[in-house]
C-alpha cells in the first residue's frame, strides 16, 4: 500500500522552515476553548474551530499540530473532521505533524504506523509523535515506513509536563537518562543524513538548560512550552543552545485564544512567528 514520496522528511521540513519560519501551530479543540470561541461540544461545531484555523493559520506556518485525542472524543464525526484537517493544511501548504504519541510493539505498531503514515491512508501525515516507552527498537515499524514514505517521526524524550520527569530524568542501563538516551538512539537513526534525519525528538521548552546534549541529533526538536505552560520565546536560547537551529517552537493556546476571528487568529501567530524568526536570526 505504501508509496514513495520524491524528497526525505528532512529535505522537505527544512525547505518548509526556510520558507515558513520554524514555528509549530497546534489545532486542540479543548472544550474550553470551544466555550471561549461561544461553541458548544458538537461535532459541528468542532469542524467549525477546527477548519477556522486551518483557515487562517495552515499557509502562514510551517508545521500544523492536530491533537488527536481533540477529535476521537466525537468518534467518528470528529475522525472526519481530523482527515478534513489534514487534508485542508497540507493543500494549503503545511506540514502536517498529527499529535497522537502511539506507542507499540509488533504487529500493533505496525498497524498504527500504516493508520499515519502509509500514503493511501486517510489520516496519512507528514509526521507523527510516539512513545518509546515499550523500548525504542519497538518503534521501528513506524520509523521504517516514514522513512520509506518521506515522513517523520518525533519521539518523546523530555516533555514539557511536571509528571514526565521523573521517569525520563531516571538513569537508563546506558549510564545516561532515559530522555538522553532517546536522543542517542535518534541520533544513530539519523546518522549521515542529509540535511538532516526523519527522526525528530520532543522536548519541552520549559527543561533546564543543558539538561540533555543534542549534538549528534541531526534531526528536529519539537520543543512543546510556549505560552501557557510558561516558556518564552526568550528562554529557546538558553534552553537549547546550539541546537537551536533544529528547534520547531510550539505553541497552541496562546494563539487559538485569539479566535474565533481568522484575521485575529493570523495576527496572534504572526507575532510568535517574527519573534521566533527574530531570535533564530539573532
Amino acid at each position: 500500500m505504501t508509496s514513495q514520496l520524491r524528497e526525505s522528511f528532512g529535505r522537505r521540513l527544512a525547505d518548509s522552515t526556510r520558507a515558513r519560519g520554524p514555528l509549530c501551530v497546534g489545532i486542540d479543540p479543548h472544550p474550553s476553548l470551544l466555550l471561549a470561541w461561544d461553541l458548544d461540544e458538537s461535532p459541528r461545531s468542532l469542524e467549525r474551530f477546527a477548519m477556522t484555523a486551518v483557515e487562517a493559520l495552515a499557509g502562514e506556518v510551517a508545521l500544523i499540530k492536530p491533537q488527536s485525542a481533540f477529535f476521537e472524543v466525537y468518534g467518528s464525526a470528529g475522525i472526519a473532521v481530523l482527515e478534513k484537517v489534514i487534508r485542508e493544511s497540507r493543500q494549503a501548504g503545511a506540514l502536517v505533524l498529527l499529535d497522537v504519541k502511539r506507542g507499540d510493539i509488533g504487529s500493533t505498531m505496525t498497524a498504527y504506523s500504516m493508520a499515519y503514515l502509509d500514503e493511501h491512508s486517510p489520516l496519512a501525515s507528514d509526521a507523527i509523535t510516539v512513545s518509546p516507552y515499550l523500548g525504542y527498537g519497538s518503534l521501528a515499524p513506524a520509523i521504517g515506513l516514514a522513512e520509506q514514505t518521506g515522513r517523520g517521526v518525533f519521539v518523546l524524550s523530555r516533555t514539557s509536563n511536571p509528571e514526565g520527569a521523573g521517569l525520563q530524568q531516571s538513569i537508563h542501563g546506558s549510564g545516561d537518562s532515559v530522555a538522553q538516551y532517546v536522543v542517542d538512539s535518534a541520533a544513530e537513526t539519523n546518522r549521515d543524513a542529509e540535511p538532516m534525519g526523519h527522526v525528530g525528538v520532543v522536548a519541552g521548552a520549559t527543561i533546564r538548560p543543558g539538561e540533555l546534549d543534542f549534538s549528534r541529533l541531526n534531526g528536529p526538536i519539537l520543543a512543546p512550552g510556549l505560552g501557557a505552560q510558561g516558556a518564552t520565546v526568550q528562554t529557546l536560547r538558553e534552553v537549547f543552545g546550539p541546537a537551536l537551529p533544529n528547534v520547531l517552537p510550539t505553541t497552541s493556546r496562546d494563539v487559538l485564544r485569539h479566535g474565533p476571528d481568522p484575521a485575529s487568529l493570523r495576527a496572534a501567530a504572526h507575532r510568535v512567528r517574527d519573534e521566533v524568526d527574530d531570535l533564530f536570526r539573532g
